[in-house]
């Protein structure tokens, strides 16, 4: 499948793009990968040392976990499939340290980590607070996970809409109703002509149509073409979590074809050593 993919907006955690040439099936299955198979770093466990807050060590734990950390995907390797067999190691784990004394207000920047490279995205993220000599003191690890095993592994916002199209068919009378009609401003008057200024916009409401007695605007959704946008969370940027989906995408494909080939060949085994047997019982 040859896809053709044009950007439109491209930022360190928003990236909106149309690709063309592609089924639903196919943008959908796309989308999932984003949400549910690109590794994410995410504290796991915590181990509480002290903890005089006044918030139970399971809402502290969960606030933790949700914290987003910056994700090295070169360095780490998910624990199923680390040489250590799932039991931790430096490979596929990461510690972090926390120790305040109040008052103060406990932020994700007071987690020291082991790498420097794997932080918390926002440093201003408040944990809890502490009143006066009240302490919390942790020991948290972190994992790559996947966001099937747990939505705080997920890497961001993942979406997509039908590329819109449009036809005017016509002179279209009264062209300033269909412009103020229209909440998200597709069109424009140029000449007393109702034009398409802003196709992206279209939300395919049907409000212009609706309001068509001729049935002179025609609004569809294009069956081929998409628009899809990544609103990254800061764990990757959103052309990482882009670009590694595509990556597993085809390392599954790739699986999946090669378990098609071994199912085929242990078929032909099975009928060949069938004949066989059948020959050998056959009287001279």
């Amino acid at each position: 499948m040859k896809m053709d993919i044009q950007i439109l907006k491209e930022e360190e955690l928003y990236l909106r793009f149309i690709i063309k040439d592609v089924t639903s099936s196919y943008i959908n299955t796309l989308r999932r990968m984003m949400n549910t198979e690109v590794p994410i770093m995410a504290i796991d466990e915590v181990n509480f040392i002290v903890n005089d807050s006044a918030l139970y060590d399971e809402m502290i734990a969960h606030r933790l976990a949700l914290t987003p950390l910056k994700t090295d995907l070169q360095s780490y390797e998910l624990k199923e499939k680390c040489t250590c067999k799932g039991v931790g190691c430096a490979k596929c784990q990461l510690v972090f340290s926390l120790k305040v004394k109040g008052p103060n207000t406990v932020y994700a920047s007071d987690l020291k980590s082991q790498d420097p490279k794997v932080i918390p995205v926002h440093a201003r993220m408040p944990i809890t607070k502490l009143s006066d000599n009240q302490v919390l003191e942790i020991e948290a690890t972190a994992k790559l996970g996947i966001g099937k095993e747990h939505i705080k592994f997920s890497p961001g916002l993942i979406y997509y809409q039908a590329y819109p199209e449009i036809k005017l068919k016509g002179e279209i009378p009264n062209p300033e109703k269909y412009k103020d009609i229209c909440p998200t401003h597709v069109f424009e008057v140029e000449n007393n002509k109702l034009v398409i200024k802003n196709l992206l916009n279209c939300d395919m409401c049907m409000a212009c149509v609706e309001a068509n007695p001729d049935d002179s605007i025609e609004v569809r959704p294009s069956k081929t073409d998409f628009i899809l946008t990544i609103e990254a969370y800061g764990q990757l940027s959103a052309r990482q979590i882009f670009e590694e989906a595509i990556h597993i995408f085809d390392e599954k494909l790739d699986s999946f074809n090669k378990k098609i080939k071994e199912g085929e060949e242990s078929k032909i085994s099975k009928i060949t050593e069938r004949i066989k047997i059948k020959k050998k019982a056959q009287p001279i």
